[in-house]
Formats: structure tokens, C-alpha cells, sequence
């Protein structure tokens, strides 16, 4: 919002220096974002003067220009070519000088010089209205009375003000503050308090001319929708002139960059400026039946608005009616282009009405019209100052449009909006505050910015609040308020800083799952979260478990679910299920939950130390009389599912390609890198047990994989991942590969926390790169070879890697392949030399012939 400090002065005395002032405005909540001097006329008519014209004539070469000599006051006259049709001899003008700046209107700013036109030299220009910035005239040059000096500078003859601009971050809680006279009384409020100012506002007059009666033009007003319009007023106005505003009027808007338009709309724009309540000026003769109507129209409904677009309506735009119900206003927002005033507007009818804030948001929003009255609406308009600026606009009306009152005030207001009335104890304002400020004090920053107390005890008051304050409704805006007049600065600073300790695990949990979470979801994976009971025909049919391992629980409203999920396969294997039959066939899923089992029981008697978790009866025990203590282990997991195509459908990926162990891979191991975690070891998951055999009393995640793998650290396992068995798969209903990663939550939280973050300089020396084929046995990993590797070459090999597995039975031999590794050496210390590269490679070949019985293809 752009604030100008002359006409702050207007209505309070202020001598601070502007820097001062602005940052008085910043503590009171109206934080200045920007601060600039300007002029009542852009450019301050530099290098304008006053000039005679002396000699006019017509131009040699041009019909419809005019050659002058104009005395300027200097030691021989300019020779200027005009083009103006009023240019005449005697004539007392406005006269550019050459260096001048003029700034027009309209149109970017221009530099007077000295050239020929038409041929004919000329000195300066003989300016327009227009073309000085003063107004919208272009039809011919300015004419001065006669009894005007030559010489007198434009400056000293427009008496040229010079002013202070703020360009105020207005908060959407400051409906105070939308207006010069808010911002005074905000100022005043500061000034009272901080600086022992007066604290007096001068409130502008707003004296209406009595109705006479003779000759009325009554406008029957008709509020329908009193939701979205609680208070309409308005009154007709008779034989106005339609022409210019007075220069202080232009100047005024001119200095907050609203442009004069002519004197209806710009009084209407003054009032909205002045006092912060938007006005809307309808051509009397236009309003058909003399009536207006404030409702909604039906959704759909064209509107043709003052911008001449054709606009449609929603059923909740709040809409200026006439009598056959054809709008001519958005309520608040815009007007239309068929009933605004023009140049042969008469009579007109004013507006002054009180909208719902939250009606004018979504018009304004749904038709993009962010106009400055919507703005003002929307922060919250004061319900009580509608006459009063109706009463002031009126005035203004009459006096600078030559305009007569032609009706009395129509003031519809079916339910007036009361002061807020707010208790409120004086130690709540301390201690929010930080600050002893005594009742006194308190009541006499209350009563500078208008609030009047009602009511007051010993410990508190009732204050009531002014209606332009929509946003003061409790007492933590109370003590807002008080801070805001009182000051921030004043607030002493405490001589002790006291806080609290909090104690939390590191690394923090919830970050950690966040973090791997984020990594998943940014590569492609959905998080599911499903129910953690389970079915026991799961455990009975397809991956059998003891009985006595799972913890029952009795369900009666969904009988069927009628276990806690002791593993979380299944969980998954139905999210996979559920999203195939939808024909999504191709997932990524991930999943934190937890699993539960029955870890032991113990007899009653045993030591409640060595017990754990809650405590129930075993029913075959129960009923032999024996009590037993149950305990259950309860583990948070993380799952991950892979099916279908490893990349959504694309040109980039013409061959398909299909989800597999190794893409599985990546994932479970970056999620290790992610945590930190290395070092751990690699183990073949064991064949799925035997139909006949015993039955595991513990969940046999092994069962659950075709093939996989187990990465752990001694005994305890970190993740196992593969490929679920097909026959797993093919009882749940699912047609495709399923792979599966499952992560001990806890153990991976255990082993991040002894990470440590380490330093290391990156090495300035090259790298050697040597390659390695070699024929194998199908029972020789690549982990071995990788283990033999590091084994050999110690601190010098960098990185091993395998790039190509061929395989080949009648090239290479039954049960063989082929295996394409690259070694990278590095020394931290210096480069390294190929003799030293070669003797790793050779003892590295001479280990692989007699571990592995590799063959070295050369």
C-alpha cells in the first residue's frame, strides 16, 4: 500500500525527520518496504518556463505546422516548430526547454533537443497538457493568463510539492490500516505514547447539504442476500459536471500513482484512499426501474464488466441489480461497462456498502480481479463508516461537480455489527509481553488508538473494540495491540537466557524413516499402510507357522482377521493383488509397520523380571488349571515390492524391461548407504523347507523366497531380499514375479547410531584401471572372487567391479561361466607404477587358478 506523508499531515502533526516516521510505522506493525521522495508532477517541470510567443507563422514546408519565435526571458527568442491548432501570437505558453525531461502521461519519458523540422530549426517545444504529466488534454497547447511573467519557471508556477512516499507491507489482519486516516491514527496512537505528541487526528468534515424534496430521483434499494451484504447504503445525486478534479485532488492520487480520471471517480478513489471504504458511482438515468437489487444471479449468467470482457457468473457472485434483475455490478469487485459514469453522466446514485469479506475473496479470486476495493473488502471493511463516507463523498461531489442532493440517505442495515467487547487481565498482557507496563499505561495506549474500556477492576478490564478492527476478537490480539503502540524496542532485553534441555535419541528416528521414505518416494515408489491384523489361513495354507507362535485376538466384527501379522509379506502381497485387479500391474511399494509374535511363556511364578510385553492365559493351560504368562515380540519393519516393468511405459525403454532380483538389489543396498551402513555380511538365503517336516514356531521368512539373500552381522539379520516363491504368488492370485526386501527396522536404527561422520582428502593422483576375464565354476560367486581381490591387493585396490557375465556350455564347458571384472588401484601418497599394478594382477591370477580354479582367458 502506498502511503503519502503530505497527506498523512492532513489529518496529524507530525515533525519527525521521514526515515524516523517510517520506522515508527515499522514497529506499529505497517512495515515501511520501501521509502522514495517524489514530486507532485513527475520530473518537478524541470527545464520548463514560462515563453511568449512573439511571432507565428505558418510553416514553409508543412501545412499543418506552425513556425514560432517565443521570448523565454533569455537574450534572443527560440525559433520552435509547433504543431498545436491553438498556437497563436501573443499567447502566454508553456515553453521545454532544450535538456528538458519531459514525462508525459502516457508513454515513456522523452528528451528535448535541439533539430530541424521539416527543415526549419527548432529551439524547444510548446507543450500540452499531456505532454507535461498534468492531465489527459491533448487537443492543444496550454494557454497561461495574460498577467503571467515570462521567465517564471513551471515549477514555481504550478507550485510543484515535493512529498514522501511509503510503500506500507500491509498484513491481511491490519483492516485498520487500508487507509491514510488509519494509518494516521495508528501514528497518532505511537506519537501519544512514545513521543508525548498531542495524539489529536483531524477527522475530514463530511457536512451534507440538506434534501430539499423538490425534484427527488429516489432509488428503491432491495437487499436480498444480507449474508454476503450486511449494509447497503447509497444516495442520489443530481446535475453534476462531469470535467476534471482540482489540482489538489490530482496531486493526492497522483502521489500514491492512481491516475485522475475525472472528478466522479476521482472522489471516489480519494474516499477509498482518504478513509478506506470503497464507493461505487452508478449513472442514475441507467439504472432501469430505479431500483437495486443485491442478490446472486444463476451460475452461468454473462456479464459484460467495465474492462468491456464478457464474464461468467458463479450462483455465489454477489451481483448490483436493476429492477428486471440485469446485473450491473460484481458486488465490491467491478463495475459494468453498461451503467458506469461517463462523459454525459447527469445524475448519478453512490454506493456505499458493508460485503463479506469472504464473498469478495472468491469473486475476485474466480474472475482475477484483484482491484483496490476488492483488496479492502476482502482484509474487512468497516460495517459503521459506510454513511460517513457516503456523507463526505457526497459533499465533495456537490461541491467540486456543481452536483445537487437529490434524495435522502438509503441506509439498509437489518442487523448492526456491535464493538467487540474483550476481557483481558493485565497480567495476561505482562507476561505475554515481557514487560511491567502498569494499568495506566495500558488504558492510555487502549484509548489512543480509540478503544474505549467499559469496564475495570483491580486485575482487568473490558474493552471495547471499533469495528474497523475485524481482527481484534480475543485478548492475545489486545496484547498485539498494546505491544504494537507500547513498542518492541521498549520490551527490556532479559539478563538471563533460560531453556529447557531436551534429550532425544540420535540419530532421531522419525528423521531416519524420513529421510529413507523421501529416497524411495523420489524413486518411483508408493508408501502403503495397511492393517497389521492378518488372516491365519495364511499361516496355515501357504507359509505354515506353529499355532502357538501367533498371537490371536478375538475379532468378532471382522471375523476372518482374526491374527496380529507375524510377517509383513502378506500385507504386501495384497496391496499387489488389490492394484493388479485395477490394472495397475507394474509397483513399486514400500511400507513401515510391525510384526508380532508370541516370543515364550513362562509359569506365573517365574521372576517379573525376566518378563516383558502384556500378559495372557493360554486356553489348553487355562482350562488344566496351570496360569502361564505370555510374551510377545513386537518389531518394526520396513518391506519393499517389486513387479511388473522395472520403468513405466516409455519410447526411452523400447525392450520392457521387467523388475528383477537385481533391481531389488539397488534399492536394499542404497537404503543401507543411506544409513550409513557397511561392513555387514552376505549369505545365500537356505532352500524353503520340505513339505513333512517340522513345522517352524517362529515366522520362516526363508519358506517365503525362491531364492535370496541375507545381509546381516553376526547372527543377527539386517535385511533378507529376493524373489517370492511362485507358488506363494499363485495362492494370493498373482500372475507375476514378486520381489521382496525386508528390513529389521530396529537392528538398522541400532547400527546408524554408531556411525560416525568421517573426513577424507580427495586424492590428487591418477587412478589405474586393469581388466580380469576368467572362466569359472557356476558354484564360485562373485563375492569370493571380490574377497580374494582385497585379500591380495590390501590398501592399492580402490574399487572391484563386475561388468559382464557370459555364460556358454558349448564354448566354455558344462556347469562354467565367464566373468568380466575390473580392478581400480589407487595410492593416496604418490602415482602408482605399472610394475607395481602388474605384480598385483600376476599374484591375483596365480590366487584365483588355485582358490577358484579359475581359468585366466587371455
Amino acid at each position: 500500500m502506498i502511503t503519502s506523508l503530505n497527506w498523512l499531515k492532513q489529518y496529524i502533526a507530525v515533525d519527525l525527520p521521514p526515515s524516523e516516521i517510517g520506522d515508527l510505522l515499522t514497529s506499529l506493525g505497517l512495515e515501511v518496504e520501501g521509502m522514495e521522495e517524489i514530486e507532485s508532477i513527475k520530473g518537478g517541470l524541470e527545464g520548463i518556463v514560462v515563453g511568449e510567443v512573439k511571432e507565428c507563422i505558418k510553416h514553409p514546408n508543412a501545412d499543418k505546422l506552425s513556425l514560432t519565435k517565443v521570448d523565454v526571458g533569455g537574450e534572443e527568442p527560440l525559433q520552435i516548430v509547433c504543431g498545436a491548432p491553438n498556437v497563436a501570437a501573443g499567447q502566454k505558453v508553456m515553453v521545454a526547454t532544450i535538456g528538458t525531461m519531459l514525462h508525459p502521461i502516457e508513454g515513456e519519458p522523452f528528451k528535448i533537443k535541439k533539430g530541424k523540422i521539416r527543415g526549419e530549426v527548432s529551439e524547444g517545444m510548446i507543450c500540452a497538457e499531456d505532454e507535461l504529466g498534468l492531465g489527459n488534454d491533448h487537443d492543444g497547447i496550454i494557454v497561461l493568463p495574460e498577467d503571467t511573467a515570462v521567465g517564471t519557471t513551471g515549477r514555481a508556477f504550478y507550485k510543484i510539492e515535493k512529498d514522501i512516499v511509503y510503500d506500507i507491507g500491509l498484513t491481511p489482519n491490519r483492516s485498520d490500516a487500508t487507509c491514510h486516516l488509519g494509518v494516521a491514527k495508528d501514528l497518532a496512537a505511537a506519537l501519544k505514547i512514545q513521543h508525548g505528541h498531542s495524539g489529536q487526528v483531524k477527522i475530514p468534515a463530511a457536512e451534507l447539504p440538506p434534501f430539499e424534496g423538490q425534484g427527488g430521483l429516489p432509488i428503491e434499494v432491495v437487499v436480498e442476500n444480507t449474508e454476503a451484504c450486511p449494509r447497503y447504503a447509497g444516495i442520489s445525486i443530481k446535475n453534476v459536471k462531469i470535467g476534471e478534479s482540482p489540482d489538489w485532488l490530482k496531486k493526492r492520487l497522483l502521489s500514491i500513482g492512481v491516475r485522475p480520471i475525472s472528478n466522479i471517480v476521482d472522489i471516489t478513489n480519494f474516499i477509498l484512499h482518504e478513509l478506506g471504504q470503497p464507493l461505487h458511482a452508478f449513472d442514475l438515468d441507467k439504472i432501469t426501474g430505479r431500483k437495486v437489487l443485491v442478490k446472486t444471479l444463476p451460475e452461468g449468467t454473462k456479464f459484460r464488466s467495465l474492462d468491456e470482457q464478457e464474464r461468467i457468473l458463479s450462483g455465489q457472485d454477489l451481483m448490483i441489480c436493476d429492477s428486471e434483475s440485469k446485473g450491473m455490478c460484481i458486488g465490491g469487485v467491478f463495475g459494468g461497462i453498461d451503467s458506469g459514469v461517463t462523459d454525459t453522466t447527469k445524475n448519478i446514485f453512490l454506493e456505499s456498502a458493508h460485503f463479506n469479506a469472504k464473498w469478495i475473496r472468491r469473486s475476485s479470486t474466480r474472475h482475477d480481479l484483484r482491484t483496490d476495493a476488492a483488496k479492502v473488502f476482502e482484509k474487512g471493511s468497516d460495517p459503521n463508516g459506510c454513511v460517513f463516507a457516503l456523507k463526505r463523498a457526497a459533499a465533495l461531489i456537490v461541491e467540486l461537480a456543481g452536483g445537487e442532493i437529490a434524495s435522502e440517505i438509503v441506509d439498509i442495515y437489518p442487523k448492526p455489527i456491535e464493538r467487540a467487547k474483550i476481557e483481558v487481565k493485565y497480567d495476561y498482557i505482562n507476561t505475554r509481553i515481557g514487560a511491567d507496563i502498569s494499568p495506566k499505561k495500558i488504558n492510555e495506549i487502549l484509548s489512543a488508538m480509540g478503544m474505549e474500556i467499559t469496564s475495570e477492576t483491580a486485575d482487568g478490564f473490558t474493552v471495547s473494540v471499533p469495528t474497523d478492527k475485524a481482527d481484534v476478537t480475543r485478548p492475545a490480539d489486545i496484547v498485539e495491540e498494546v505491544l504494537r503502540v507500547y513498542g518492541l524496542d521498549n520490551v527490556p532485553v532479559p539478563s538471563q537466557i533460560r531453556s529447557s534441555i531436551v534429550e532425544r535419541e540420535m540419530p532421531d528416528p522419525n528423521e531416519v524413516r524420513n529421510a529413507v521414505g523421501n529416497y524411495l518416494a523420489a524413486n518411483g515408489f508408493n508408501e502403503t499402510m495397511s492393517l497389521s491384523l492378518s488372516e491365519s489361513k495364511y499361516y496355515k495354507d501357504i507359509l505354515p507357522i506353529n499355532e502357538e507362535a501367533l498371537v490371536w485376538v478375538n475379532n468378532t466384527s471382522n471375523v476372518h482377521l482374526d491374527i496380529m501379522r507375524p510377517t509383513m509379506l502378506f500385507s504386501g502381497l495384497e496391496a499387489v493383488l488389490r492394484n493388479h485387479n485395477r490394472q495397475q500391474p507394474d509397483l513399486k511399494l514400500f511400507e513401515f509397520g510391525k510384526t508380532y509374535r508370541v516370543q515364550s511363556a513362562v509359569s506365573q511364578s517365574a521372576s517379573p523380571q525376566s518378563t516383558s510385553g502384556s500378559s495372557l492365559q493360554s486356553e489348553d493351560k487355562r482350562r488344566a488349571g496351570i496360569n502361564v504368562k505370555k510374551l510377545f515380540d513386537e518389531q518394526v519393519h520396513l518391506t519393499l515390492f517389486m513387479t511388473g516393468q522395472r520403468y513405466g511405459e516409455s519410447w526411452r525403454n523400447p525392450g520392457k524391461p521387467e523388475a528383477d532380483y537385481f533391481s531389488l538389489k539397488t534399492f536394499v543396498e542404497n537404503v543401507l548407504a543411506r544409513l550409513g551402513i557397511s561392513g555387514y555380511q552376505q549369505k545365500p538365503l537356505p532352500s524353503p523347507p520340505q513339505r513333512g517336516g517340522s513345522v517352524p514356531s517362529s515366522p520362516p521368512l526363508e519358506g517365503a523366497f525362491a531364492y535370496a539373500m541375507n545381509y546381516h552381522r553376526g547372527p543377527k539379520s539386517m535385511v533378507m531380499f529376493g524373489k517370492v516363491q511362485p507358488k506363494i504368488c499363485k495362492k494370493m492370485g498373482i500372475k507375476s514375479n514378486v520381489f521382496y526386501a525386508d528390513f529389521d527396522w530396529g537392528m538398522l536404527l541400532k547400527a546408524a547410531k554408531k556411525n560416525s561422520i568421517s573426513l577424507q582428502e580427495l586424492n590428487k593422483y591418477p587412478t589405474v584401471r586393469r581388466d580380469l576375464a576368467l572362466v569359472i565354476g557356476n558354484s564360485v560367486k562373485f563375492a569370493d572372487l571380490a574377497a580374494l581381490a582385497r585379500k591380495v591387493g590390501k590398501k592399492l585396490i580402490k574399487d572391484i567391479n563386475l561388468f559382464d557375465v557370459y555364460e556358454d556350455e558349448e564354448r566354455l564347458g558344462k556347469g562354467k561361466k565367464s566373468y568380466a571384472i575390473s580392478f581400480t588401484f589407487e595410492n593416496p601418497e604418490r602415482t602408482l607404477k605399472d610394475k607395481e599394478v602388474d605384480k598385483v594382477m600376476n599374484e591375483l591370477i596365480r590366487t584365483y587358478e588355485e582358490k577358484t580354479g579359475a581359468v585366466i582367458r587371455r
